[in-house]
């Protein structure tokens, strides 16, 4: 029995110390008595550098101040401000500097004693990702603002010459409608953004406050599962600022187009271990392309080509979804084909479907933020390329795009 007992106390320590996120303990007097890796490289110490000594040391002021009286309130009054509600707060590494995380806190009893768990998760690329998305929003205002002085300048210029009076309420006209759509484009870049970010920051913050609860050894499942929703949400936060990012650079010229030889045998290679990561178990990814197939082009852009599309063939496919990948070249050109047999796209929308934001009317329930063909068609654009489709919905979807060698 001891031996038993000994063999699930190291398996839990296991976990505790491999675990992707801080987590400390402290008895009833805030005294630190364990803290796992994760923790520690958060807040940069050495684990025996804290241990036994009060979490306060952890704080900046005025939280360090205040910790004292928080922990003797709770146990005249028992009543909990964040013990098993959890909240963001801020931290303090052993060089002075503070970072944002959230702080999931629960009381356990061993033995007749009281002691107190926290889980950090760090929200420092939360943040950040918030600031970027920030400024992205104040480059597209800064470019509403000049490109309505632009309009307003071209039509002053127009209406100065008497050949062109009689067109003043057209091109007017005119001015406000690109005015509206600009205004427009803002607006849905707004509303997609806050949308597209609040999901996966209320599934991280929902998984992060529920670790907490599962203490227990037999519990380990539960703690993976949202372990693994916390993963995944990081991974679509960082898709969607990647979406951002691309548009952003690609509308301000920032794009270099450097040629290379390019294996594309070795280039479908990367992509298709790239999406394991969102592939369900019971997809299956197929290619067919010669080994040696080589073409002088810019890697990077023709991978981030292929990524978009075989990642949205991926989410756009059942459970059982089935995609295929070819390549084939001729004297002039090379050709790469994106085949899945997912639920395609209605007919009377398929116009819409390279245009910035627009998102079929059957993929609305399915997270994403409308820009990724627009950006796929730019790049192809960028390597002299073209790019088209075939579709019926309900039956699949095929991508192909042509590429000058």
């Amino acid at each position: 029995m001891q031996a038993e007992l000994q063999d699930i106390a190291s398996r839990l320590q296991g976990i505790i110390e491999t675990a992707i996120d801080g987590i400390i303990t402290i008895d009833a007097d805030g005294l630190i008595e364990t803290i796992n890796s994760a923790a520690a490289i958060q807040f940069g110490y050495e684990q025996k550098e804290v241990v036994g000594q009060n979490i306060k040391i952890l704080m900046p002021q005025p939280y360090k101040k205040e910790h004292d009286g928080y922990l003797k309130r709770y146990h005249e009054t028992n009543e909990p401000r964040i013990i098993g509600i959890g909240r963001e707060v801020i931290g303090q590494t052993k060089n002075g500097k503070t970072f944002p995380f959230r702080l999931a806190v629960s009381k356990v009893v061993l033995n007749d004693r009281v002691i107190f768990t926290g889980i950090i998760h760090d929200l420092t690329d939360v943040e950040m990702a918030k600031n970027e998305l920030k400024q992205l929003n104040d480059q597209l205002e800064r470019k509403i603002e000049s490109r309505t002085l632009e309009l307003e300048k071209a039509v002053n210029k127009l209406l100065s010459t008497n050949r062109l009076l009689e067109d003043r309420e057209a091109l007017l006209q005119q001015s406000l409608q690109k005015e509206k759509e600009l205004n427009d484009m803002k607006s849905k870049f707004v509303s997609m953004a806050s949308h597209e970010f609040r999901t996966p920051l209320s599934t991280i913050m929902s998984s992060a406050s529920l670790i907490s609860k599962y203490t227990e050894s037999d519990q380990n499942e539960n703690r993976l599962k949202h372990v693994n929703r916390i993963k995944n949400s990081v991974n679509n936060l960082t898709g969607i600022l990647n979406d951002f990012l691309s548009l952003s650079k690609i509308e301000e010229g920032r794009v270099e187009i450097r040629i290379e030889e390019v294996n594309i045998y070795d280039l479908i290679i990367q992509v298709v271990e790239e999406v394991k990561p969102i592939q369900e178990a019971e997809q299956n990814i197929g290619f067919s392309c010669d080994k040696d197939f080589i073409i002088k082009t810019d890697p990077h852009i023709l991978k981030n080509v292929l990524f978009n599309l075989v990642s949205n063939a991926i989410k756009y496919s059942g459970r059982e979804g089935k995609i295929d990948i070819a390549c084939n070249k001729s004297s002039d050109d090379m050709k790469i084909s994106v085949s899945d047999n997912g639920m395609g796209i209605p007919e009377g929308e398929q116009q819409h479907l390279f245009e910035r934001f627009f998102r079929a009317s059957n993929v609305e329930n399915i997270q994403g933020t409308g820009l990724g063909l627009s950006i796929v068609k730019r790049y192809v654009n960028m390597l002299n390329g073209s790019i088209s489709f075939q579709s019926k919905q309900g039956s699949g979807t095929t991508f192909n795009i042509t590429i000058p060698i």
